[in-house]
């Protein structure tokens, strides 16, 4: 008879995964992540669902409204800066933000890390990131999968979201209100947020000449990795405030790959299109020094980057001061960026 050998995995650390490693940094990170625990989530940490349960008493007709994104090229920054925390929060809160836009607010929060090889503190610090950023926003992470493959990412690894939230029906911003006249509000961003590093990487590293280290003078101390890396900005505390005002917040877009040009179109509705001033929101240093690094024209930076503006609300004239106020109010710089206009969904942008 063979001995008991329960709980050893001593074949499959060989061939590159090592279980054990995963328990035990896991469990370094629990208390963080049962400290986000909301009421409503049910299940212990390490199920093999998780389990929340809508209360009827406040959500009359509730909508679940549910997104999945990833944090890109940004990791092979955060690699060479060796720094992983902040993504965490970046994927977070891009999530987040994504399913604001229409007035969802966010309860729950799934993670994935693809891996290469497991090993500490990278996986702590990602996973306390993420658990941070759920914390600041009172959402669950109410699960999550580490998945160690060798072979597969070689040295990288790849980190994914899922974010679930709740809208009452009558209460979803869908922008089929937005009408000519409606004023664009800019929030804004601090830097690339989590869109367009493929571009920034060639053009600051590749032709540039830059490394992470480098602190060019138009970046006033900083160094191009620090600034790579600031977190993707979470707008939802404006918005629930906004929504809980009664302001009429008619339309959101969320500022991401593709910049204004392709992510105001998403909630115009038909007849309806957008006139922005790219002078009326200040843009972030890193900007200019990705143009002049990679001689890219002004209409693709706009195209590929937030160039400052995270997030765009559409209000009437009549609620212009009150949603500058509650933007201003959570910290957010804004400013009046824009118009709607007569049009066909479409975005001009006065470089």
């Amino acid at each position: 008879m063979s001995k008991n050998t329960a709980g050893k995995s001593e074949a499959y650390k060989a061939a590159g995964v090592d279980i054990d490693l995963a328990t035990k940094l896991l469990g370094q990170v629990k208390a963080k992540i049962s400290a986000t625990r909301r009421p409503e989530a049910l299940a212990p940490i390490g199920g093999f669902g998780g389990l929340f349960k809508i209360d009827l008493t406040r959500w009359r007709k509730p909508v679940m409204v549910t997104s999945i994104d990833g944090v890109g090229t940004k990791l092979m920054v955060a690699a060479m800066m060796d720094k992983h925390r902040s993504v965490g929060h970046d994927i977070v809160n891009h999530c987040i933000n994504d399913i604001a836009v229409q007035g969802a607010e966010p309860v729950y929060f799934l993670d994935y890390i693809g891996i290469g090889k497991l090993r500490s503190p990278l996986y702590e610090e990602v996973l306390e990131g993420i658990a941070d950023a759920c914390l600041a926003q009172n959402v669950t992470l109410i699960g999550g999968e580490t998945a160690e493959m060798p072979g597969m990412y070689g040295n990288d690894y790849d980190l994914v979201g899922c974010i679930t939230g709740i809208v009452d029906e009558d209460a979803i911003i869908s922008g089929e209100k937005i009408m000519p006249g409606h004023i664009a509000i800019g929030l804004s961003a601090d830097s690339l947020h989590t869109n367009g590093f493929s571009l920034a990487r060639k053009a600051l590293f590749d032709q540039g000449g830059y490394t992470v280290h480098s602190t060019p003078a138009e970046l006033e101390g900083e160094c191009v990795g620090d600034v790579l890396l600031k977190p993707h900005r979470c707008y939802w505390p404006a918005i629930r405030e906004a929504m809980a005002s009664g302001l009429p917040l008619d339309g959101i877009a969320h500022i991401t790959g593709g910049g204004l040009y392709d992510n105001v179109p998403r909630i115009l509705p038909e007849g309806v299109g957008a006139h922005f001033e790219a002078s009326a929101m200040p843009v972030p240093p890193i900007f200019s020094l990705i143009q002049q690094a990679g001689g890219i024209d002004s209409h693709e930076m706009y195209r590929v980057f937030n160039m400052g503006v995270g997030m765009v609300w559409f209000v009437p004239s009549a609620a212009m001061e009150d949603a500058m106020a509650i933007c201003q109010q959570n910290g957010f710089v804004a400013a009046v960026i824009g118009e709607a206009v007569s049009g066909d969904r479409r975005v001009s942008i006065n470089l």
